[in-house]
């Protein structure tokens, strides 16, 4: 704690971030903080559709719920601040915001990857085990699912973020990244951090492998079930209820991986930021897409929203 005290007391940190001034990179701002609106307002809506709609009311999508909670907590934690450094010029950020934002960050993350992973399970339990389904994911498993995958990633969260924050900084504190990102911090520090960076490789593994294990045993085990369907009907609707999960899984462990997986000498700063915003700021986006407009339900729910607004309005 005298550590966080004595650093605080500094003047924070310089994010180099990924634009610069020039016209070009204000148009590419501008086209960011549209996705991050669009990202916001599908994620309140998604929200929203799944706790007022009974239709909704089933395990998938309450796991959707949390996924989108997820998603615009991660988007909110990175975007205002990049966007506040662009336009004001300032480009920094104090000690203990830092700190803060790499907390939630790493534990958003890591809730997200798990989550994503017992999403399988799920779809897993639907698809072969459809008599069984209202048994085996009751609500109080949906809740201890959903409750430890967001334990799992605030305890990680909490660890590392003392724990980078504890090291001594020094020289210029110039981050090359657009937010405080772990692994960019950890080049400034003024002690040896090669024995952490090993060990939150190791955490990379388990917090990426793990679950995307689950997911692939699943589906496995979904093939095989689906292999052995009779009917051609049943086959298409079981593979289409598992295309948006396998989507948004592609998506985030594609990006996850390349960043956190590869070793440190095929790292360059300039890829991992462009890998960064799909990750913080497009998947947000995309992922209420992908669950919504393939989805009857979900378009269905939004329909009857609208329909009502509309008849409130004539009213």
């Amino acid at each position: 704690m005298e550590t966080w005290l004595n650093q605080s007391s500094t003047d924070g940190f310089i994010l180099l971030g990924i634009f610069s001034r020039s016209p070009t990179d204000l148009v590419l701002l501008s086209v960011v903080m549209v996705v991050f609106i669009v990202a916001l307002c599908e994620n309140v809506l998604l929200i929203f559709l799944i706790c007022v709609d009974p239709q909704l009311h089933t395990p998938m999508y309450f796991f959707l719920s949390q996924l989108s909670l997820m998603d615009l907590m991660l988007v909110c934690n990175i975007v205002p601040k990049m966007a506040a450094n662009f336009l004001s010029g300032r480009k920094s950020i104090s000690f203990v915001g830092c700190g803060i934002q790499i907390g939630f960050f790493v534990s958003l993350v890591g809730s997200e990857g798990l989550l994503l992973g017992l999403m399988a399970y799920d779809r897993y339990v639907a698809i072969s085990h459809p008599l069984h389904y209202p048994i085996l994911m009751n609500q109080r498993v949906c809740v201890q699912i959903a409750g430890s995958s967001w334990a799992f990633g605030i305890i990680d969260g909490l660890i590392q973020m003392v724990v980078v924050m504890t090291f001594p900084y020094c020289g210029l504190r110039e981050v090359n990244h657009f937010f405080c990102e772990m692994l960019s911090l950890l080049k400034l520090a003024c002690a040896d951090t090669s024995l952490f960076e090993r060990v939150i490789f190791t955490c990379c593994i388990f917090m990426l492998l793990l679950p995307f294990s689950i997911i692939v045993a699943s589906y496995a085990r979904i093939l095989g079930t689906v292999l052995r369907m009779h009917s051609v009907q049943a086959r298409k609707k079981a593979l289409a209820t598992c295309s948006s999960h396998l989507t948004a899984v592609s998506l985030f462990y594609g990006a996850a991986m390349f960043i956190y997986l590869r070793p440190r000498r095929y790292r360059a700063p300039g890829h991992d930021k462009v890998v960064s915003v799909f990750y913080t700021v497009l998947t947000p986006m995309l992922n209420p897409l992908i669950y919504s407009l393939r989805n009857h339900e979900v378009m269905g729910a939004l329909r009857k929203g609208l329909d009502r607004c509309r008849i409130g309005s004539q009213h």
